[in-house]
C-alpha cells in the first residue's frame, strides 16, 4: 500500500486576502487564493494541495527562478512581512534597493557568482566599507536561498574582512572638551543635551530621538526605552544627576515653546524654526559634523570648519594644517564610551548588559573598550597576590637590580645571560628597559 504524502499547511491573511503556505513532501508552495471568504479559502487550499500531490502545481522556488532579480527581491520582501519587524524589513529593503536596480533585467536563474563579484567590486570602488558590502551580500544571499540558488555562490563568495576597531571610547578630557564645544553655540543646546544623555544612559541615537515625555519618571528618576534596535533594548534606565539635569533643561525648552503633553517627543522635529512635537527629530547630523570637524584658529580663536585660511577677514591665518581631535567621531561612539566606563567600574556584567540593552557577553565586548589605565590598575593586583609559602624575594631582587643597572647604563652580562638566555643582547635590551622607564 502506497504511503500518503507528507503535507504541512497554513492559511493566513495578507491584507484582506487569504493566502496558503504549504509543503508536500518537502516542496514548498506559497500562493494567493484571491478571496476574502474564509470558507472559500479553505476549499481552494484543499484544491491546491491536491494539484501539488498530482504534480500539476509548480513549487514556489521554480516560479521564483523565472523572475528577474528585482521581482525576486520584491517577492522575498513580501514573504518576510509576517516574520520580520517593520524596522528589520525596512533595513532589508534598503540593502536590496541598489542590487535590485543593478540587476533589474537579469533573471534570478541567470545570476552568476562572477556578476555578483563584479557588482561588489564596483560598490567597493565607490567607497562602501566591507561591513556594508557584507550586509548587502547577506540580503542577496537570503533572496537567492529562497529560490534555491545560493548553493551556486556559497563557495565562490566569502565574507570580506571587517576592521576590528569597531568604535572609539572618549577619555574624561575628551568628554570635557566635547561638552565645552557643544556649549559654545546656542543652536547646539539640543545636541548637547543629547550628548549628555548618551554618555550617561548608554542610549543609541535612535532611542533618544524616539523618547516621549511619558517615558520619563521624575519620581523614580528613570527613563523607559520602549523602542529600540532589539527586544533586549527595551529597558528601564536609572538617571544620574547629569541625565536629570539634561532632561530638565529640555523640559524648560519645551515649556518655552509651549509644547506639552505626555505624547510629545522630547527631541521634537523642527523645520524652519517651527517646532512640531508630534514628530521626532530626524537627524542632528549637520550640527554633529560641524561640532566634531570644527577647529579653532590659532591666531584669533574663531571656531570654524577646516579650510586653507581663517574665515575672519582681519585674520586670514593659515589653518590648513589644523585638525579637530574629534574628526571621525560618531555619535554612536558616545554609547561605546558609556559602556566602557561601566565596564571599568565595579558593576557586574549583568548590570552593564541590563543598562545598555545587550543580550550576550560577546556583544558587550564588542562595545566596551577597556582602557590601558584600567588594565594597568588590574595587573597591580597581581603584585599583591602571594601564595602561602611562596618567596618573591628573589624576583624583587632581580627586578630591583636590573632597574638600578639600567638607570646607571650598565647591565651585568652574567645577569643578562642568566635571566634572558643567549637570545638577549646588551644593546637592544638596555634600550628596551630604558624605554620602559
Amino acid at each position: 500500500m502506497a504511503s500518503r504524502p507528507e503535507v504541512s499547511m497554513a492559511l493566513y491573511k495578507r491584507g484582506r486576502t487569504w493566502w496558503t503556505d504549504f509543503a508536500v513532501n518537502g516542496q514548498r508552495f506559497r500562493l494567493s487564493l484571491d478571496t476574502m471568504d474564509w470558507r472559500e479559502a479553505q476549499r481552494q487550499q484543499k484544491q491546491r494541495i491536491a494539484e501539488a500531490q498530482q504534480g500539476r502545481l509548480t513549487p514556489v522556488w521554480h516560479q521564483f527562478a523565472r523572475l528577474t532579480f528585482g521581482q525576486a527581491a520584491d517577492k522575498y520582501l513580501e514573504s518576510r512581512s509576517l516574520d520580520l519587524a517593520d524596522r528589520s524589513r525596512a533595513k532589508e529593503k534598503e540593502l536590496l534597493s541598489d542590487p535590485k536596480w543593478y540587476f533589474r533585467s537579469v533573471a534570478a536563474s541567470k545570476l552568476t557568482p562572477e556578476m555578483l563579484r563584479e557588482y561588489l567590486a564596483k560598490r567597493k570602488a565607490a567607497g562602501l566599507s566591507n561591513a556594508t558590502l557584507n550586509m548587502i551580500t547577506g540580503a542577496i544571499r537570503r533572496v537567492l536561498k529562497m529560490g534555491r540558488r545560493w548553493h551556486l555562490f556559497a563557495d565562490e563568495l566569502k565574507r570580506l574582512p571587517e576592521r576590528s576597531n569597531v568604535g572609539r571610547a572618549l577619555t574624561a578630557a575628551d568628554i570635557s572638551e566635547l561638552l565645552k564645544l557643544a556649549d559654545s553655540r546656542n543652536e547646539w543646546l539640543t545636541l548637547r543635551c543629547g550628548i549628555i544623555l548618551a554618555l550617561n544612559t548608554t542610549m543609541r541615537s535612535a532611542e533618544l530621538k524616539h523618547l516621549r515625555w511619558r517615558d520619563i519618571d521624575f519620581f523614580e528618576r528613570t527613563i523607559t526605552v520602549g523602542r529600540s534596535k532589539t527586544d533586549a533594548g527595551q529597558r528601564v534606565i536609572p538617571m544620574n544627576e547629569d541625565a536629570v539635569s539634561a532632561i530638565l533643561r529640555l523640559l524648560l525648552e519645551a515649556q518655552k515653546a509651549h509644547v506639552d503633553g505626555s505624547e510629545s517627543f522630547i527631541f521634537p522635529a523642527c523645520e524652519n524654526g517651527i517646532i512640531d512635537a508630534s514628530k521626532h527629530q530626524k537627524s542632528w547630523r549637520t550640527a554633529w559634523r560641524t561640532l566634531t570637524r570644527g577647529i579653532h584658529c590659532p591666531a584669533c580663536g574663531k571656531f570654524q570648519n577646516p579650510g586653507k585660511t581663517c574665515r575672519q577677514k582681519k585674520c586670514k591665518t593659515d589653518i590648513s594644517e589644523g585638525k579637530s581631535p574629534f574628526t571621525g567621531l560618531r555619535f554612536h561612539d558616545l554609547r561605546h564610551t558609556a559602556i566602557t566606563v561601566l565596564a571599568e567600574s565595579d558593576a557586574s556584567e549583568q548590570t552593564v548588559m541590563a543598562i545598555s540593552g545587550h543580550v550576550s557577553r560577546k556583544m558587550l565586548e564588542h562595545y566596551s573598550h577597556i582602557r590601558m589605565d584600567a588594565k594597568r590598575r588590574a595587573v597591580t593586583v597581581l603584585m599583591k597576590t602571594k601564595s602561602p609559602g611562596e618567596n618573591h624575594a628573589g624576583i624583587r631582587y632581580v627586578t630591583k637590580h636590573v632597574t638600578n643597572a639600567a638607570k646607571r647604563g650598565i647591565i651585568d652580562s652574567q645577569l643578562l645571560e642568566k635571566n634572558g638566555g643567549p637570545g638577549l643582547t646588551r644593546t637592544t635590551d638596555l634600550t628596551l628597559i630604558r624605554g620602559a622607564l
